[in-house]
Formats: C-alpha cells, structure tokens, sequence
C-alpha cells in the first residue's frame, strides 16, 4: 500500500473545499495515506475577461492539470464534472465520483426579486451559453452580461456592478456557504442544467491499478451512473463549448429518466427531448436522447454554430 498520494487541483476557494471533500473520503478509507494538495494554475484561471467559448471552452479548467498527471507529477486530479470535456486525454479515466450536491442552477437578485418579478430589460449576469439561451428563451426582454470568476467575485458583482441578478450553480453556493444568497432556485426541468453539474470527478491514469482500486472504494454508484449517462449524452452531440447544451439524468429505482437539450444561443430556438429505461443501458440512453434531439433539428442548430 502506497504510503502517499498526490492530489491535483485549481486553486479557486470552491476548488479548493472540493478537494477537501475529496480527501475526506479517500481518508475515511485509508487513514493510513498521506496526502500533499498540488495546487496548479489553469488557463481558465487565468483569464478571466473572456467568455469560456471565446477562450478555448471546458478544457480551459483542467488542461494543465492532466498534463500534470500524464507526466506522474501528481497521482490524482479533483474536477467539477461540468468542466470535463469529452473525451478525456489518451491514458486518463475518471476513477471516482463523489455523491452529487444539487445540480439546479439558482438566482441570486440584487433586489430579492424572483425571476420573473425582474424588471423588464433586467441585466442578467452569466457567462454560460446554457444559461443564456434558456434564460431568453423564458424572458426575451432580458439583458445578458458575461461575468466570471469566483463565486464570491460574482456575488460581489451583482450587489457592485448594476446587476439586476446572476444565475449560478446552487452546489457552488451551498458549497461555498452562499446558500442565503439565492433568491430562487430554478427547477430542472425548467433550466436543464449542465451534463456533470453538482458532480466532483475524480481523474487518474487509466494503467494506475493500485489507484483504481483506491477509487473503487468511494465511488458513488448512482451518481457515477447518471454522470455518465450526461457524458454520454454530450459525447454525441460533439458540440463542445460554444453550443448551448443542457443534460440531467435521475435515476428511480431502477430505471433512469434523461433529459436534454440543444439550444440557440439567442434562445429561440430550443429542442428539448426526455428518455426513460433500464439503469443497464443508461449510457445508450444518453446517446439515443442526443440522436434523437439531433434529428428533430438540433443538427441544424450545431451546423450553423460551429461551422
């Protein structure tokens, strides 16, 4: 048994309390390890003025840090599942997901007005084309402001900078200890979240046995079913970050029910589609629901977006 492990991460403050959650689990099975946080500086990390289409998309939070692994500098990587592209790097798999926290995406108002009590021509604060497309989609009134950076940094923005809100992810508030701040939280179905939202992933390499194995022993079945089921989901669709794609997928006993979505930026155009069946073909589920969306015109949609 190795006597330390190496764990990977941003160094964000929400980063940084996922990775205690991560390293709580991983002690609670092998008190006996020690382990050393490599904190490293992403591209996403560093730029912080642009929209993540415009800047190189998901991959901007974790680039660095699984070339840190695929180089044996650090043992395993803690992300939020929401930043992980699809694939991933040749040699690296996600060994572990932790329980997922909500995956709704919640309102935070200046003025504790609840979304549609928002005045008309309201500046909304989100960066997410996700976000934007289904936020115009229910109000075209709306003014959309990019805004980034840490949750506090956001927070401190809408009460600061003119906003009349900003929509974020209720795990990263409650996460972060902000879960007095949201006004209303949305429900999923009304603003399908991100595929891997409220989902800590665990990466390491794939040829790692004792590491997997160590993986094995905290990994959350159901919420490594319905991450997966989400990846696959986006894996088909292959639009990567500057399509609006939304993706949830719940499981009831044993059967899983997946919605999804392609979208226009602008929200005018939605396609939006559900599947349900047996939790042992719940990744085939996934892609059926995105060939499905493609073919009810979401194809159209990514055509004209990434050509």
């Amino acid at each position: 048994m190795r006597q330390a492990l190496r764990i990977g991460s941003r160094g964000s403050p929400l980063a940084l309390v996922q990775v205690e959650l991560i390293k709580s689990l991983i002690e609670a099975k092998f008190p006996e390890i020690k382990i050393e946080l490599h904190i490293i500086r992403t591209t996403g990390d560093k730029i912080l003025d642009s929209p993540l289409s415009k800047i190189g998309g998901k991959g901007v939070f974790v680039k660095e840090i699984e070339d840190a692994l695929v180089r044996e500098e650090i043992d395993i990587a803690v992300h939020s599942m929401k930043d992980l592209p699809t694939p991933l790097p040749r040699g690296l798999t996600i060994g572990a997901v932790a329980e997922r926290h909500d995956p709704r995406d919640a309102l935070v108002s200046s003025s504790d007005a609840k979304f549609y009590e928002l005045p008309k021509g309201a500046k909304v604060g989100t960066s997410s084309l996700r976000r934007q497309a289904q936020l115009l989609h229910l109000r075209s009134d709306l003014q959309i402001v990019p805004i980034r950076g840490n949750v506090d940094t956001r927070l401190r923005k809408v009460r600061r900078e003119g906003l009349d809100s900003a929509v974020l992810a209720l795990a990263g508030l409650e996460r972060m200890g902000f879960k007095n701040e949201v006004t209303e939280i949305f429900p999923a179905d009304v603003l399908l979240p991100a595929p891997g939202q409220g989902i800590l992933a665990v990466e390491c390499r794939e040829d790692d046995v004792e590491i997997n194995e160590m993986l094995s022993q905290i990994n959350h079945k159901d919420s490594s079913i319905s991450g997966f089921t989400e990846r696959a989901f986006l894996s088909t669709l292959e639009g990567g970050c500057q399509v609006p794609v939304g993706c949830y997928a719940r499981i009831k006993e044993e059967r899983i029910n997946i919605m999804g979505l392609i979208a226009s930026p602008d929200g005018s155009e939605i396609i939006k589609e559900e599947v349900e069946g047996s939790l042992e073909i719940h990744e085939s589920l996934g892609k059926e629901l995105a060939l499905r969306i493609l073919n009810e015109g979401g194809r159209d949609i990514l055509s004209r977006l990434v050509s």
